[in-house]
């Protein structure tokens, strides 16, 4: 009796596994033919840009003046950014001194304190000073 049962459920099971493998195959054939959207553009997809869609620098420095001064200084920064990495973008030589120039002015901004003040300011800290 045993036996018949132990049989019957490696049939049961070998049955599901194999019903479920086929609903599978199936499924996942019905996706073949679904054609993924592409977002990806070419270079002369982007050349074909008419030219009243790039920036108008002198326009939008103006009225950002007209809203507020100090948002004309950020437009006017913006813009000298925006140049300078049309510049950059020209070869990878430039791209590299672009990178080491951000890297030195993040520093400039972000100094990190060295080990030996560290250890000053805990040592103060510790002795009470």
């Amino acid at each position: 009796m045993q036996k018949i049962l132990l049989t019957l459920k490696q049939a049961l099971r070998s049955s599901i596994l194999v019903v479920g493998l086929m609903v599978f195959i199936s499924l996942s054939s019905s996706f073949i033919f679904v054609q993924q959207a592409s977002y990806a553009t070419t270079l002369e997809e982007l050349k074909l840009v008419p030219p009243e869609f790039k920036p108008n620098s002198e326009e939008q420095i103006n009225r950002a003046n007209e809203y507020d001064p100090g948002i004309g200084v950020q437009e006017e920064e913006r813009q000298e950014a925006y140049e300078q990495a049309i510049k950059d973008g020209e070869s990878l030589n430039t791209m590299e001194k672009a990178y080491e120039r951000n890297l030195k002015a993040e520093e400039a901004q972000n100094p990190q304190e060295s080990l030996a003040e560290k250890a000053k300011e805990v040592i103060g800290k510790v002795t009470g000073k």
